[in-house]
């Protein structure tokens, strides 16, 4: 029988693995157009969230009375998707993964304008040294101009209101609901690029496109149970082996080998937001920053 911090440590290990197969699969299905791929992680993902509605919700399960603020984190959490999969698609794996670990750095910003926190003089100094990482990753692309660069700093910044805008909505909305939501909005915006050509799938790719879909629904679950079962401050730093699996798969698929300059700038992104989750423990604040939620 495993003790409760222990089945912190298993959901937390299965969300990573289950948020590193979503990318290698959104990676491997660049040959099928974005808006298309979008639809597969939206519509199953509402599959699997109609499955866990508890049976006392299932007649007035789409209740909230926080509309409004469902809407900002459905439109930010769809920016922040499509940079992602658009970065997933055009830069190695292990660079979008190193970078996407700066979003706890923009939710420490964002905090100071949208939640009035004060910021003190260590999450200042993480934040410095979140951005130096940033730069020392990015700096070949800035100097070949390549724009896909930008596209995991734009998924940060979007993660980053809406790690804010859930913590809100935490406080009166359960997380499938959320979660819900936010997959129907995926959903519904990608039919509108059915006009701009969609391509039909093999029964093979149709169970590949779908586990998009899947592992994104069953990720965040796994995430909010390890939260549940074991403090945050034992199990978050298990989210960095998403790098070691990154680099292993880049590699093993499409022979990436990750640069000195991506491995440096990586380990400081990730000395940083470990900075910032410290403080925030230190500070009894809770800050989890879930991946594409």
């Amino acid at each position: 029988m495993l003790s409760k911090n222990q089945l912190g440590f298993l959901y937390m290990f299965l969300s990573v693995c289950a948020f590193s197969v979503m990318d290698i699969i959104v990676k491997w299905s660049q040959h099928y157009p974005l808006g298309e791929v979008l639809f597969f992680r939206g519509f199953f993902g509402v599959i699997f969230y109609l499955f866990i509605i508890p049976s006392d919700r299932r007649k007035n399960f789409y209740y909230t009375k926080r509309a409004g603020l469902h809407f900002l984190r459905c439109a930010f959490g769809l920016i922040a998707l499509v940079a992602i999969f658009i970065a997933l698609r055009n830069l190695p794996l292990a660079t979008v993964v190193s970078i996407s670990f700066a979003a706890p750095i923009f939710t420490t910003i964002f905090s100071i304008f949208l939640l009035r926190e004060k910021v003190g003089i260590f999450r200042w100094l993480a934040v410095i040294i979140g951005f130096v990482g940033i730069i020392i990753i990015t700096e070949p692309g800035l100097s070949s101009v390549n724009i896909y660069y930008i596209y995991p700093i734009i998924f940060c910044l979007g993660l980053s209101y809406v790690a804010i805008a859930i913590r809100q909505l935490s406080k009166t909305e359960p997380v499938w609901l959320i979660s819900l939501y936010f997959s129907v909005a995926i959903t519904l915006l990608s039919l509108f690029t059915i006009p701009y050509g969609w391509i039909m799938p093999s029964l093979y790719d149709l169970a590949f496109l779908s586990f998009i879909g899947f592992f994104g629904g069953v990720a965040n679950l796994w995430l909010s149970q390890s939260y549940k079962y074991s403090e945050v401050s034992l199990v978050t730093p298990l989210k960095y082996l998403a790098l070691v699996f990154a680099i292993f798969f880049g590699y093993l698929i499409w022979g990436e080998i990750p640069t000195i300059k991506t491995l440096m700038g990586a380990g400081l992104v990730i000395i940083s937001s470990l900075i910032i989750f410290r403080r925030e423990i230190y500070l009894k604040k809770q800050l989890t920053v879930a991946r594409h939620e």
